[in-house]
């Protein structure tokens, strides 16, 4: 027995011949959403701390471009290299989708670096709210992955099953919801009770450390339900590729907040 997927078209509405997916708003929300409450959390900023609200709206475009481009190379690295090895333009389509979330991370990461040393900005200040608004992207953009019926998780007998119509006759774990409730929801939750704390805000980059160690953690949790990628399929018959990129988050978040709570106080 399994629950009926839910007769979603992927498309929210069309403009002509224009078509605009679930998918895309999931991506105009994250952001639209994530730039908001970072102004929020900026104006809790003294009037000489940076970031101000002007380096956030600054900021918006950069992170844009850092996550859409880090998002598609990662995925042509880690998951199909040798399709694009074949056709490179393809790597260009990106409405035949194809995003991959470490890709995107590093892409930001790369973009945060850039402006930060460009306008003099502390990159830890910067990432630690970055950190506390990205739970709400991942959120938007798992529930789109279950708009689309894609990602969905391996087969099961939980009386909460759902068949995919890419899935097969087997009933399987939405493993989509998961992690919205996992790496959005909850990390969310988790990353704002600990800035309450101001021996967390006196210290940066213990905030950025924990999205990362967080979200690695989820991530790896799931991914033992989730239907590993076909054409990469389990690496060493155990692990997906998915948990072997998560390692280096967890180890990384974790250094960080080491690094971040031996550092002197900062007000």
């Amino acid at each position: 027995m399994a629950i009926d997927f839910p007769n979603i078209d992927p498309v929210a509405f069309a403009i002509g011949p224009v078509e605009i997916r679930w998918y895309a708003l999931a991506y105009m929300a994250g952001f639209v959403l994530g730039w908001q409450y970072c102004l929020y959390l900026a104006g809790f900023h003294k009037e000489n701390q940076r970031p101000f609200k002007t380096d956030i709206d600054d900021f918006l475009p950069w992170a844009v471009l850092g996550v859409i481009l880090g998002g598609r190379i990662g995925y042509v690295f880690f998951y199909q290299p040798e399709l694009y090895w074949a056709d490179p333009l393809e790597a260009l389509r990106l409405w035949h989708g194809g995003m991959a979330f470490h890709g995107g991370i590093t892409g930001l990461l790369i973009a945060l670096l850039i402006f930060c040393r460009w306008n003099s900005i502390p990159v830890l200040r910067l990432s630690d709210m970055l950190a506390r608004v990205a739970p709400i992207g991942l959120f938007f953009g798992r529930i789109a992955n279950f708009i689309n019926g894609e990602l969905f998780g391996r087969n099961t007998g939980v009386s909460w099953a759902v068949s995919f119509p890419r899935g097969g006759d087997l009933p399987r774990h939405p493993s989509q919801l998961y992690e919205a409730g996992l790496e959005g929801l909850a990390l969310f939750l988790i990353l704002l009770a600990l800035a309450r704390f101001d021996a967390v805000r006196d210290r940066p980059g213990i905030i950025s450390g924990a999205f990362l160690l967080g979200y690695g953690v989820f991530r790896f949790f799931v991914e033992f339900f989730r239907e590993p990628d076909i054409q990469v399929g389990f690496i060493f018959e155990i692990f997906t590729m998915g948990q072997l990129l998560c390692l280096p988050m967890i180890i990384g978040g974790a250094g960080l907040i080491l690094y971040a709570a031996l550092r002197q106080k900062q007000a």
